[in-house]
């Protein structure tokens, strides 16, 4: 095969000379030969492959380090490398479909209806709620945690040797948000750069309790807004029209090979890896990265929060005859224990159930 001049092969390629010089320096697409007088780089025809799919994937963003990854992979195991590729793909769609919810309430705040028709709704609604924290019948200790008040609510869930440590203190870095003398504004950036800013003393708070860390699940409700923040494998439901819906996304290795078409939500339940994170709060900002939603909320939903220690062991059929049955939540908070219990308990059990209700 004959070499190209980096012109040629940016022309054959679809990359601008400029991000050849780029990538050769990143290591990603190093040129076949430099001339050592010129400093002129050549390319051997048979890269285009590689530099061809280099310019696919800059066309869908995704991130050079990641590139590498899958351009690496390709070349032994081109099956793997699509996998990846649709592991990508999904987590963009996710992070999108957050990102559209957060732009279609911000027109609607703006164009009017906000004020016209939502607050009118909200502003004299509240929630009636219960929270219960449960050891199991397994663990020796209790590593989950929660928080129920009239403005937030919370579950965390703890791992490693000073998981009940991490949990609790990522429940006590949002705690202050539920406090008279905190005001929160209802303007949607503020409510969610609150809960932001909450998180992140809450990944500083777990920092140096080495191999341990949290997951964090929370619904904070100002009377006009309600807003989520998720991150990990703890999951917050919504009952409404005698449906439930789940409106959180694990971040979990099982989640992403859900997305992936690679595993069924069966198979995920007892697969070995179901476990494994992919964010949580451990002090590693890169670890910690969570999403954060609106939600419009109406009198007479019903919010559960929980750990997996009860939604792995007992059916979305159970828990949704507990929660549209039973009508007081401290008593429905009980019987979901009650059923994981039935079920074995061999986890920690965390469970918040909230009422919207006129006030």
């Amino acid at each position: 095969m004959g070499l190209l001049t980096i012109g040629a092969f940016a022309h054959a390629s679809r990359l601008s000379a400029k991000a050849l010089r780029r990538y050769d320096e990143l290591g990603l697409l190093p040129p076949a030969r430099v001339d050592p007088f010129t400093g002129y780089r050549y390319y051997d025809e048979t890269q285009l492959e590689r530099a061809r799919l280099v310019a696919w994937l800059r066309r869908i963003r995704m991130p050079l380090a990641r590139i590498r990854e899958v351009c690496d992979r390709s070349e032994s195991d081109p099956a793997a490398a699509a996998r990846d590729i649709r592991a990508y793909w999904a987590q963009v769609e996710a992070e999108t479909a957050a990102r559209r919810d957060l732009a279609l309430f911000l027109v609607d705040q703006l164009s009017g209806k906000d004020t016209d028709t939502m607050s009118h709704h909200t502003m004299d609604l509240g929630f009636r709620y219960a929270a219960r924290s449960d050891r199991g019948l397994v663990r020796e200790t209790n590593q989950d945690a929660v928080y129920a008040g009239s403005r937030l609510l919370a579950v965390a869930d703890g791992y490693g040797g000073d998981g009940a440590r991490a949990g609790t203190a990522a429940i006590e870095a949002l705690r202050p948000l539920d406090e008279p003398g905190d005001a929160v504004s209802s303007q949607a950036g503020d409510l969610l750069n609150a809960l932001e800013d909450a998180v992140r003393r809450a990944n500083t708070a777990v920092t140096g309790l080495d191999g341990s860390g949290t997951t964090l699940t929370a619904l904070l409700w100002t009377g006009s807004r309600l807003a989520l923040v998720h991150i990990g494998d703890t999951r917050a439901h919504l009952l409404r029209g005698g449906e439930l819906f789940r409106i959180t996304h694990d971040h979990t290795v099982v989640q992403s090979m859900i997305d992936e078409g690679t595993l069924t939500a069966e198979e995920a339940v007892s697969h070995p890896r179901r476990a494994m994170l992919l964010r949580a709060l451990d002090g590693n900002e890169d670890h910690a990265r969570p999403d954060l939603r609106l939600h419009e909320a109406r009198p007479g939903d019903r919010y559960l929060l929980c750990s997996d220690g009860l939604f792995t062991i007992v059916p979305d059929a159970a828990i949704l005859q507990i929660l549209s049955t039973v009508a007081d939540p401290e008593a429905a908070v009980d019987e979901l224990v009650a059923l994981a219990h039935g079920a074995g308990g061999p986890d920690n059990i965390a469970c918040v159930v909230a009422d919207v209700v006129p006030l």
